[in-house]
């Protein structure tokens, strides 16, 4: 397998795990400054639309990222070209990026108008909602507060705790980074499905073959499964994975289309 590594699959993959190991073992601070904040944190930097893409949060989220590009970017690159495929990989990262950034600011503001009109209202109903809705950033003792809440609605200090609980969500929310190149490897995927839909892979788990197409297909529909769920204990950024779907397929068709360029 390593044997057939083309010239672009191969740099990218000496680039992510360099990056990695650098930013594991010798400067920590690479990874807050390069992964992708909400654009209106402190955090966020407009180069972090690119190198986000280059970051990891652990071995386990690296190896699988570039175990998929090890699969499926070396036949694209052949049938492609190191080009097209680099072309690729990019576009579907930093849209990847762009695009969940316009989902992270539509969530965001949506967040902001419940934080404001509980505010202006501060029912414990509501308040008991919003917990639930972002269950995943509270301690399981926010819903003892919530009981106590409800039992005593008009206590000021109760109402005050409430309301500095939610803008310490907002601020948490607004301060979750997205890191790894899972939006540029599912354009990878779909790209491969689109141009081999019927090449034959082997799953490890479960042990049995499946064509390209159904692969990805089963991917997809799980993906967009887990976009419109929205568990908050769910720390994936599926949406990114759908964005680098839909990036990748509208490449790809384009490139389909034009059989005149070749690179």
């Amino acid at each position: 397998m390593f044997r057939n590594i083309t010239p672009v699959v191969q740099n990218l993959l000496i680039a992510n795990v360099a990056l990695f190991l650098v930013s594991a073992f010798l400067f920590p601070q690479l990874s807050d400054w390069f992964a992708l904040y909400y654009i209106h944190s402190q955090y966020f930097k407009p180069f972090q639309f690119l190198t986000y893409m280059f970051m990891h949060a652990d071995f386990w989220h690296l190896f699988s990222n570039m175990f998929g590009l090890m699969i499926f970017g070396p036949l694209l690159e052949q049938f492609l070209g190191p080009k097209k495929l680099l072309i690729l990989w990019m576009v579907c990262g930093v849209g990847s990026g762009v695009l969940y950034s316009g989902y992270t600011s539509y969530r965001m503001n949506n967040l902001q108008d419940k934080v404001e009109a509980f505010e202006s209202n501060p029912d414990p109903d509501a308040f008991n909602k919003l917990v639930v809705e972002n269950r995943g950033f509270f301690q399981s003792s926010v819903f003892d507060f919530v009981d106590d809440f409800s039992r005593n609605p008009n206590d000021p200090n109760k109402i005050s705790q409430a309301k500095q609980t939610l803008n310490a969500i907002l601020e948490i929310q607004g301060n979750v980074p997205m890191v790894g190149a899972s939006g540029a490897l599912f354009g990878v995927l779909i790209a491969f499905a689109m141009l081999f839909p019927n090449t034959q892979l082997f799953l490890l788990f479960p042990p049995m073959p499946v064509k390209a197409k159904y692969l990805v297909l089963f991917y997809g529909l799980y993906t967009i499964y887990n976009v419109v769920v929205n568990n908050p204990t769910d720390n994936v950024a599926h949406f990114a994975h759908l964005s680098g779907l839909v990036i990748g397929a509208i490449l790809v068709y384009g490139w389909k289309k034009d059989r005149t360029n070749f690179y």
